[in-house]
């Protein structure tokens, strides 16, 4: 059973919707997963308008494409960092408004919120997204943090997204964070940690993404398995990481993408560092069945060629877990046992 590969159009935002699906469609790709920024998916308009929701469904199905989430990265981020400058390049105005922090947090709150109305409304399950992040700027410990930094800052996440979530769920609507540096959960103990302070919430989970762990020397494959109930969402993106010192090391050195002075970089896949192999079949072994979406990135490939290329890569790669023991064609008394059945007799 081949899950369905498609493409993020996050990096495509200068593009409109209907080009996007376009070139998705030529590179081979089986749907799209939806950003809510450019032209591409609009939640106030989603609310506001049924026919602009049909609109977007008329332009996937003219192309002949499926659509499993829309994502709200950019939004997300606001709710819990600490605001500033930078956060008026990635946000709507309506959402920024003046800047000041409380403001803008509140107002991202409630747009998160209403991506969960929206998505219910346009007929998906899932909205991969950032949280944002409180303490980042503390995971380096100088001056040493204070002994309850940690639980303060997780706290506060829990105060700022479990409202979000309880929306979430009346919509019957999932949250994946995708777990990265300067969210509230970069690795493996830190998604633990974010699980742990909002209970258990139903409505939280992970977009899958092994490009932001192989860099931080992150065991990816074991993120799959940790968190097997809780990947709701699988970004397919690569990263190669030197084997060699380099003169910017794992924080970037304020090198640009593409440096080669950089210690890593992302890159299309099957070019970077992760062993996209292994995490296939770790996402056998958790029946994760969804779709397999590429965010191609790479600061010194032509786009289109990478996701093309990318595309093909993915779904050369996937595969279907086997229904029998390996060894089944060897028991004479039952030669078609399947898995489960051999595990129980086990």
């Amino acid at each position: 059973m081949a899950r369905p590969v498609t493409l993020f159009s996050g990096q495509w935002a200068d593009l409109t919707f209907d080009t996007v699906c376009e070139k998705a469609k030529s590179f081979g790709y089986d749907g799209v997963e939806i950003a809510c920024w450019g032209d591409h998916f609009e939640v106030d308009k989603a609310l506001e308008d049924d026919s602009y929701v049909q609109s977007r469904w008329d332009i996937l199905n003219k192309h002949g494409l499926k659509c499993f989430a829309i994502s709200n990265h950019l939004v997300g981020q606001a709710v819990c960092d600490r605001i500033d400058e930078r956060h008026k390049s990635i946000l709507p105005p309506r959402i920024y408004g003046a800047g000041a922090q409380d403001g803008v947090r509140a107002r991202a709150a409630e747009e998160m919120k209403n991506t969960a109305r929206a998505a219910a409304k346009f007929g998906v399950k899932v909205v991969p997204g950032f949280t944002g992040s409180p303490i980042w700027h503390m995971v380096y410990s100088f001056p040493p943090n204070p002994a309850d930094y940690l639980e303060k800052g997780l706290a506060f996440f829990a105060q700022m997204w479990t409202p979000i979530l309880d929306v979430f769920q009346e919509e019957g609507v999932k949250f994946a964070l995708e777990v990265h540096p300067t969210e509230i959960a970069f690795d493996v103990a830190s998604a633990e940690n974010a699980l742990n302070a909002l209970g258990g919430h139903p409505a939280f989970g992970f977009n899958y993404d092994p490009s932001h762990f192989v860099y931080q020397n992150v065991d990816y494959v074991l993120f799959i398995r940790k968190f097997a109930d809780r990947i709701f969402h699988v970004h397919m993106k690569d990263a190669y990481r030197s084997p060699h010192p380099t003169e910017g090391g794992v924080f970037g050195g304020h090198l640009n993408f593409g440096d080669p002075r950089r210690a890593w970089d992302f890159r299309s896949l099957g070019r970077g560092s992760v062993d996209f192999e292994e995490i296939i079949r770790a996402l056998n072994d958790i029946g994760y069945w969804g779709p397999l979406s590429v965010e191609w990135e790479d600061g010194k490939m032509d786009r289109e060629h990478g996701a093309a290329e990318s595309c093909a890569f993915v779904k050369r790669l996937d595969f279907a877990p086997s229904a029998l023991a390996f060894d089944a064609a060897f028991a004479s008394d039952e030669p078609t046992k399947d898995i489960q059945g051999y595990v129980e007799r086990a």
